[in-house]
């Protein structure tokens, strides 16, 4: 019950951290931070915004704290994350961990562990700070520009999707496994030593999976699906040219076949968790025995996502509003449009393509502005068939095609 309380508590509390008389610190491992304020919050996770007191720069960083409190699996599920973070740390557009450190923590004569991960921090903020600036000052992306970052997202995603080794520092890839350590003993807040040895969870690969993986392929490509893509994990680099795709809580292996029942229950329920729902895919909704979860889902959320770019919110968030019906019925039924298909006009329902027009069509309809090309990719995303949408590859070459069509944004 204590646990519960403090839990209630903890965000009235760190909201008000700037209030306090004399700025909170905190040490992890060999690094002096100060907390300066709260970022965000969600589940079990909030997000700090924290100052180097151990640099002469004092430099600004994020620190996501994930609070454990369930035992083994809380944190074995925390330290998939910070694997994670190793396994894409030089991939291009993926965000990286700069540190990370585990406590255990006490309160009302309880002990729970807690994960600290220390992130480059943005300024800019992310893909979602950007779309509630325009829906507050009613304005809009310039749809080169737009197209330009949504590259950007497609270009990192491919680095999950067809992953090629070689994410840790120096070109070494560092898998977090059961029995091993990264860089000794992890310690938080003045030096409470956590010996994190057993507490490090279960890998996305074990150590023997890895060896047996790398000798029958070689070292060749494996897929991992990110499967929470949306614009607030998506940064915006401090330039405002280059979007970093963050939260790596929810990366799993792909393909995953759901060869029995009770597999096909426990994906949904990890979806269910870790999936932002107007984001998330049909098949994650209804996950069905006999089939394959597999990095497809991520292309829906990229549909998802631009049209939020575009329109201010999900589609399935829009069309359920619209209907006040279930937004879980209208994903899986594909359910949406565009504002300004009335009615009257053809709606979209995820079974095929609305005639794009070709290259002319780059002129924009009158009434919202959203060029036809670019309303073809939000269409081909949002097939609710998997196989029927493009691999990260045609996206790819799909979005570069739209580029060379669209007219260069009005100054």
């Amino acid at each position: 019950m204590s646990q519960i309380l403090l839990d209630l508590l903890h965000p009235l509390l760190t909201s008000c951290l700037p209030c306090l008389p004399g700025t909170p610190t905190l040490k992890i491992n060999s690094r002096s931070l100060k907390i300066l304020r709260l970022l965000g919050e969600g589940g079990f996770s909030y997000v700090y915004l924290v100052q180097s007191l151990s640099s002469p720069n004092h430099e600004l960083y994020a620190l996501k704290k994930i609070r454990c409190p369930f035992g083994a699996e809380s944190v074995a599920q925390a330290m998939k994350e910070v694997e994670a973070y190793k396994i894409f740390g030089s991939t291009p557009g993926i965000i990286h961990s700069v540190d990370y450190s585990i406590a255990t923590e006490r309160g009302g004569g309880e002990e729970s562990k807690t994960v600290y991960v220390l992130l480059p921090y943005y300024k800019r903020g992310n893909l979602q700070d950007m779309i509630n600036a325009n829906l507050v000052n009613h304005s809009k992306f310039p749809e080169r520009k737009l197209m330009g970052l949504f590259l950007g997202v497609c270009r990192a995603l491919r680095g999950m999707h067809v992953y090629q080794g070689g994410g840790g520092a120096g070109g070494q890839e560092e898998m977090v496994v059961p029995g091993r350590k990264l860089g000794g003993k992890n310690t938080v807040n003045g030096g409470a030593d956590v010996d994190d040895e057993q507490e490090q969870g279960r890998s996305l690969l074990t150590e023997d999976e890895r060896v047996t993986q790398a000798r029958e392929t070689g070292g060749k490509r494996r897929s991992y699906a990110h499967r929470d893509i949306k614009p607030g994990n998506i940064m915006i680099s401090d330039s405002g040219d280059e979007p970093i795709l963050m939260d790596l809580g929810s990366v799993a292996e792909s393909p995953l076949p759901i060869t029995s029942r009770s597999l096909a229950i426990a994906t949904q329920d990890t979806a269910a968790e870790h999936s932002t729902m107007p984001y998330r895919a049909p098949e994650l909704f209804d996950v069905k025995t006999g089939t394959v979860v597999d990095t497809k889902v991520d292309i829906w959320s990229m549909g998802c996502t631009l049209y939020a770019c575009l329109v201010g919110k999900s589609p399935f968030e829009m069309r359920s509003d619209e209907t006040g019906g279930s937004l879980s019925i209208c994903v899986l039924s594909g359910d949406w449009r565009f504002p300004d298909e009335g009615p009257g006009a053809k709606k979209n329902k995820g079974k095929g393509p609305v005639s794009p027009g070709g290259a002319t069509a780059a002129a924009a309809t009158e009434e919202e502005g959203i060029s036809e090309p670019i309303r073809e990719v939000v269409r081909r995303c949002l097939r609710v068939e998997p196989s029927e949408r493009p691999d990260i590859d045609e996206l790819i070459e799909m979005v570069e095609r739209v580029l060379e069509v669209l007219p260069e944004d009005a100054a």
